[in-house]
């Protein structure tokens, strides 16, 4: 055999070789399960103690689901704050549909006889729908060490309009969840429903999300700005909401000028330095302008739509309050979802 050939052959049998390996190395590749790209996200989130579930939809759909405690993500849990960010989409639908004329109406025209004839500073007159939801009403705050004494007064209104005025309306951001009770008042007394049933009607039916009962003061009023129980999955749907520029399903729920106003900054938040609109902290995270709702306990909505994110956590909603460290490590969280799900 001549050497020519031996090299010929050789050099066929080592494309033969490197064919059969190249092929089972497809086929290998084929049946073998790729490490998930969300593999960093729930490891990340698995060290953060309180977290109770995790849902992220990108494009709405869901890219993440992670389940550690509680309820889980069909059944409602306690939203807390956040419950801050849905009444503010009751207020803007109310003004879509003429329930209420802007955020520029005022509180006591809205309240009517809930407004105490004696004990109220001069400027509470000039407090707005607004500045109500946006925690700016300048009155001195019900929640964090007054809280305990405010929801066991006799009349809840009446207790937050009788404040004392530290700031004037309009002014720096004053956390209280008693500002935003208010606006649950208000929407009652203007529309002569209850606000379950304006959340039900206007969000829960159009939604095709359940809202069950919750809380209310001792005159009726469903509790403002706090203790909503929503599953994890109708908050994304209502994260959606938000990021589809207020329409769901092909139908328009809240009118994109409203998302607009609530997005804009207002004050700014005492404890993170983050802005404030109706509802919403609005800051940026891993470059990216970030929308979020953030209750006790730490529970959370984001909403990032550069990069098409709504996302969601539940954690445990009981005393003592893990602080703002927690928080941080929820944010550093999103920054890590954010980059890993780079559109």
């Amino acid at each position: 055999m001549s050497r020519r050939l031996r090299v010929r052959l050789s050099a066929m049998a080592l494309i033969s070789r490197f064919t059969r390996t190249a092929f089972w190395l497809a086929i290998l590749l084929l049946i073998t399960p790729a490490l998930p790209a969300d593999r960093s996200v729930i490891e990340q989130a698995e060290r953060i103690d309180r977290l109770h579930s995790l849902l992220v939809l990108q494009r709405g759909e869901p890219v993440i689901e992670l389940v550690r405690a509680g309820p889980g993500l069909d059944q409602p849990a306690n939203i807390k704050s956040v419950s801050k960010t849905v009444l503010s989409a009751l207020a803007g639908i109310a003004i879509d549909r003429g329930v209420l004329t802007s955020p520029d109406q005022r509180l006591v025209e809205l309240l009517g006889d809930r407004v105490p004839d004696d004990g109220i500073a001069p400027w509470v007159a000039e407090i707005t729908l607004g500045h109500a939801l946006s925690m700016q009403t300048g009155l001195r705050s019900t929640s964090g060490r007054y809280y305990g004494r405010w929801v066991q007064s006799a009349d809840w209104v009446a207790h937050v309009l009788t404040r004392p005025m530290v700031d004037r309306p309009g002014g720096r951001m004053i956390y209280s969840t008693g500002s935003t009770h208010l606006v649950s008042a208000a929407l009652t007394a203007a529309s002569g429903k209850n606000t379950l049933a304006l959340a039900r009607e206007w969000l829960g039916q159009p939604m095709n999300v359940r809202i069950p009962p919750w809380l209310r003061d001792p005159q009726g009023v469903y509790f403002g700005g706090n203790d909503m129980h929503l599953s994890p999955r109708a908050l994304a749907r209502f994260g959606e909401l938000y990021r589809r520029g207020g329409r769901l399903d092909g139908r328009r729920i809240l009118s994109a000028d409203w998302i607009r106003k609530s997005w804009q900054p207002n004050g700014r938040s005492p404890w993170t330095g983050d802005d404030y609109g109706y509802g919403w902290f609005i800051t940026e995270i891993a470059d990216r302008a970030t929308y979020y709702g953030r209750g006790f306990g730490g529970q959370g909505l984001f909403v990032v739509p550069e990069s098409a994110l709504t996302i969601v956590m539940t954690a445990d909603p009981n005393p003592p309050s893990p602080g703002g460290r927690h928080f941080r490590h929820l944010r550093e969280l999103v920054a890590l979802i954010i980059e890993e799900f780079k559109p």
